[in-house]
């Protein structure tokens, strides 16, 4: 005998991010193509105004040599996912300074128009994965030199920040390969030997760390950049600036795996949202106006 009720219908697979490709005015003549990520929250009728979400500028990874918006859709969808509203930046592949002059203009114009996108007072984050955690740091350095705009913090996956490429940490990921990626990618972000004594083109080096945002670190146990990411952690805390650093022990494939598309290629992603989630709700804040 049949059974009178139907068979339940498989699960549905989730839904993809809300993102959007828009392309911005950020000075006469200038665009920058952008992925937002992520919707204002809207308030119920006769209610207070919904909270504002943290506001994150995001920057991909590709060892300066390769990547776009769409390798970066891992950690910006995981950015999402704890709760911010994400403008990933199409960058240029050019030599330091392009990419950061770029980076720098569409923080300044996610600054101003902030409320538009994520609530009235949103905190404003930078981020990044590999190389795009490099162009995050240099950004903050310009921003804490410029005195605007305020960032409440920056978050750097894996970050790519030593130009040596001779941690004992990458000698471990390379063996006895006789090409680097890394390196390769130094020497194409880095136009002329002048450009490594840059601080806002090799962050790590820079002499002066006081007066930047707090800063989250997430590196793998077997990361190529762990060592490097580790060091520019040290050095921030030591600068007294406030430091959260985690190790994700179960992270294989990092940095890669930060560079594929979707966050479900992505290893330890609940773990990594969780780390978001803490960072955000230890450093948001209003920023003056």
């Amino acid at each position: 005998m049949s059974s009178p009720f139907s068979a339940a219908p498989p699960p549905s697979p989730p839904a993809p991010p809300a993102c959007a490709d828009a392309t911005i005015d950020v000075a006469p003549g200038r665009q920058v193509g952008v992925r937002v990520y992520g919707k204002k929250p809207k308030a119920k009728t006769g209610t207070a105004p919904a909270a504002a979400l943290p506001l994150v500028v995001h920057f991909h990874g590709g060892a300066f040599v390769s990547g776009d918006l769409d390798n970066g859709g891992t950690v910006a969808t995981l950015l999402q996912g704890a709760g911010a509203l994400v403008v990933s930046v199409a960058y240029p592949l050019a030599p330091f300074p392009e990419p950061l002059e770029t980076g720098y203009a569409v923080l300044q114009w996610a600054f101003k128009h902030r409320t538009r996108l994520a609530g009235a007072g949103a905190p404003v984050y930078l981020a990044g994965e590999e190389a795009g955690g490099n162009l995050a740091a240099g950004v903050g350095l310009m921003a804490r030199d410029q005195s605007h705009p305020p960032i409440a913090g920056q978050i750097l996956l894996s970050p790519m920040l030593d130009p040596c490429v001779g941690t004992p940490s990458v000698r471990a990921a390379t063996g006895e390969a006789t090409a680097c990626k890394w390196s390769m990618g130094w020497t194409k972000f880095l136009g002329c030997t002048r450009d490594a004594e840059h601080p806002y083109a090799v962050p790590a080096a820079a002499q002066r760390l006081a007066g930047l945002p707090p800063t989250l670190v997430l590196v793998g146990s077997d990361d190529p950049m762990r060592d490097e990411a580790l060091a520019y952690a040290a050095r921030l805390e030591a600068a007294g600036q406030p430091v959260t650093r985690h190790i994700f022990n179960q992270a294989a494939q990092w940095p890669e795996a930060l560079l594929q598309q979707g966050a479900g290629h992505c290893p330890c992603a609940p773990e990594v949202q969780a780390q978001l989630r803490q960072f955000f709700e230890a450093t948001r804040c209003r920023p003056p106006l």
